[in-house]
C-alpha cells in the first residue's frame, strides 16, 4: 500500500534526523539548532501557503496545540540526545510506539488484530535487547564493554553518564510526540497536508520567537552555515510531507503506522558504527533483524 511505504519514507528519514541532530549540536547550542532548523523548515514550506486557506476557525486551535506539543517535544528531545549517545536515545523512543498504539485503540478505536499484536511484541523484544543484554547473549556475540572515543571524550559503551533527568527528557519527549501524531490522524480527515504543514510550522516559529525574546537566547549567525541544520530541515520537511499524506489516506491506520515508523533504529544502528565508531554493532544489528520481523508481521 502506498500510505505504508509513505510512512517507511518517513521512518528512514527519522532515524537519519537523529544523526544529524546529534552532529549539529557538535558546533551549535541546541537552542540555536533548533531555531534555525524551524526557521529554515518553514522557508521551505512557504510555497505551499496559497493552499494553506479556507481552514474553519476550530482547526486553527487544534493545529497551534499540536504545534506546543511540538515545540515542547523538540527541546526535549533535542536536550536529552545531546547528553545521551544515539543508541540509547533511539531505545528510549520506544515508548513513543506504545503511547501511539494506545492513542489509536483508545480514542480512535482501531482493534489489533493477532498479527499486529504480536508484531508489536516482536518489536517491543527487538528494541529492548538494545538496551538489556542476557548473558549467553552477550558470550554469543562476543559483546565488549570496552571504553569508546566520541567527541574528545570517553565514553562507556555499555554504562553511559547519562542521567536521569535527560532519561525523563526523552520519554516527555515521547509522549507528546505521539500525541501531535493522534493530531496528525484526526485533522488529517478534514483539512490537506499543505493546510496542516504551512499553519503548524508557522505556529512553531511563533513559539520558538517568544522563547527567544522571553529567555534571551542568542542565535549565533554561524548556525545558518551548519550543513547538519540544513540537513535536518530538508529531511524534515520531506519526512512529514510523507506522512500527512499518509495520514490523509482513509485506509491508513496509526496502530501499523506506529510499527512502520520503528525502521528509523536500523538508521541510528548504521550510524553509530560508521559515524560514531561505536562497537558490538553485530549484536544490534541482531537486535535490528528482530525488529524488521516484528514490523513484517504487524502489516500483514
Amino acid at each position: 500500500m502506498i500510505w505504508m511505504l509513505l510512512v517507511l519514507v518517513y521512518g528512514l528519514l527519522k532515524g537519519s534526523r537523529e544523526i544529524a541532530k546529534k552532529l549539529a549540536m557538535n558546533k551549535n547550542s541546541v537552542m540555536e539548532v533548533l531555531v534555525v532548523y524551524t526557521f529554515i523548515s518553514f522557508l521551505f514550506v512557504i510555497p505551499q501557503a496559497p493552499n494553506a486557506g479556507g481552514l474553519e476557525p476550530k482547526f486553527f486551535i487544534f493545529i497551534a496545540l499540536k504545534s506546543f506539543c511540538i515545540f515542547l517535544a523538540w527541546i526535549c528531545s533535542f536536550r536529552s540526545l545531546k547528553k545521551l549517545p544515539v543508541s540509547l536515545y533511539g531505545i528510549l523512543d520506544l515508548s513513543r510506539m506504545i503511547f501511539a498504539t494506545s492513542f489509536g485503540v483508545i480514542f480512535l478505536h482501531e482493534i489489533l488484530n493477532l498479527y499486529q499484536i504480536i508484531g508489536l511484541i516482536t518489536v517491543c523484544v527487538g528494541l529492548l535487547l538494545l538496551k538489556f543484554k542476557p548473558k549467553f547473549l552477550k558470550k554469543l556475540f562476543h559483546i565488549e564493554e570496552s571504553p569508546v572515543v566520541q567527541n574528545n571524550q570517553i565514553i562507556l559503551e555499555e554504562k553511559t553518564h547519562s542521567t536521569t533527568f535527560y532519561v525523563i527528557l526523552a520519554f516527555i519527549s515521547c509522549f507528546l510526540n505521539a500525541v501531535s501524531g493522534f493530531f496528525d490522524k484526526v485533522l488529517m480527515k478534514d483539512i490537506t497536508s499543505s493546510q496542516l504543514q504551512f499553519w503548524y510550522m508557522l505556529f512553531l516559529i511563533g513559539y520558538y520567537l517568544i522563547y527567544v525574546l522571553i529567555t534571551r537566547t542568542k542565535i549565533s549567525l554561524s548556525t545558518f552555515k551548519n550543513i547538519w541544520v540544513w540537513l535536518l530541515a530538508i529531511m524534515f520537511v520531506i519526512g512529514d510531507k510523507a506522512l500527512f499524506i499518509a495520514n490523509g489516506m482513509p485506509e491508513s491506520r496509526i496502530t501499523v503506522m506506529t510499527l512502520i515508523k520503528q525502521s528509523g533504529c536500523l538508521v541510528t544502528i548504521i550510524g553509530g558504527k560508521f559515524i560514531f565508531k561505536e562497537k558490538n554493532t553485530g549484536y544490534r544489528f541482531f537486535c535490528a533483524a528482530i525488529v524488521i520481523i516484528g514490523i513484517v508481521i504487524g502489516v500483514l
